[in-house]
C-alpha cells in the first residue's frame, strides 16, 4: 500500500511537470509568433497605472530581492543550513539543483528567443534578453523549493500556510514589480513561472525517485544480512 501511494505521488509529479512544460511551449509559440502584444500591452498599461512613489520603492525593493546575485548569496545561506546544521545533505543537493538549474535553463531560452525588452515605460534599467523572465524563474526555483523542503519539516498547520502564504507572496510580487518596473512583459513572466514550475516539479519527481530507490537497497541490504 505504502509503495503503491509513493509511485502515485511519483506520477502526479511528473504529470505536473509535463503540463506545465506543455503550457510553457504553448506561450513560447505565441511570443515567437508575436500574438500576445495585445495582452502584453493591457497588463503593463494597467499595472504601471497605479505608480506611485511608495509602490516604486517597493517594487524596486522586490527586484532587487529577485536579482541573481541576492538568490545566490541566500542559496549559498540556504544550502549552509540545510547541509551544515540540518544535515540534510540530499535536501541540500535538490536545493541547489532546482535553484542552479533554472539559472541555466534561463540563460539557454533567452539565448534561443532573443525578444527584446519592453520599451514603453522604463522605470528601471535592465540588460540582455527579455524571454522568459530570470527573476521570475529563480523566484519559482528559490521559494518554490524552500516551501517544499520546510514542508517536510514544518509539523503545525499554520506553520505550513504562513510558509505558503510567503512563498506565494515573494513568487508573485518578483514577478509583478519586473513589470511595474517596465523591465519586462508580462509573458516574460508568465513563461518564467511556467517554465521554472516545470524544472521545480522535475527535479522533485526525480528527488523522490531516486529517495525511494535509495529506501528499497536498504531494505533490501538488511533483508540479505539478517
Amino acid at each position: 500500500m505504502k509503495h503503491e501511494k509513493v509511485e502515485q505521488h511519483l506520477s502526479k509529479a511528473f504529470l505536473i511537470s509535463l503540463v506545465f512544460a506543455v503550457l510553457f511551449g504553448a506561450m513560447a509559440v505565441f511570443v515567437h509568433e508575436s500574438l500576445v502584444h495585445s495582452f502584453d500591452y493591457h497588463i503593463i498599461s494597467f499595472v504601471q497605472g497605479f505608480e506611485n512613489t511608495q509602490l516604486t520603492v517597493i517594487m524596486k525593493f522586490l527586484s532587487w530581492i529577485g536579482s541573481a546575485w541576492v538568490v545566490f548569496v541566500l542559496a549559498i545561506l540556504s544550502f549552509l543550513l540545510f547541509k551544515k546544521i540540518l544535515m540534510h545533505r540530499s535536501e541540500a543537493v535538490l536545493f541547489i539543483m532546482v535553484v542552479l538549474g533554472s539559472a541555466v535553463l534561463n540563460q539557454i531560452l533567452k539565448l534561443l528567443f532573443h525578444r527584446s525588452r519592453p520599451s514603453l515605460h522604463r522605470i528601471a534599467h535592465a540588460s540582455g534578453f527579455s524571454f522568459p523572465s530570470g527573476h521570475s524563474m529563480e523566484a519559482v526555483a528559490f521559494y518554490g523549493i524552500l516551501a517544499f523542503i520546510l514542508w517536510r519539516h514544518t509539523p503545525v498547520l499554520w506553520g505550513r500556510i504562513l510558509l505558503i502564504i510567503f512563498s506565494s507572496a515573494m513568487i508573485l510580487g518578483i514577478g509583478v514589480s519586473r513589470i511595474y518596473l517596465g523591465v519586462h512583459f508580462p509573458s516574460d513572466v508568465l513563461g518564467g513561472y511556467l517554465c521554472s514550475t516545470f524544472w521545480l516539479a522535475l527535479s522533485i519527481a526525480y528527488y523522490k525517485r531516486a529517495k525511494r530507490r535509495g529506501a528499497e537497497t536498504l531494505a533490501d541490504d538488511i533483508e540479505k544480512t539478517s
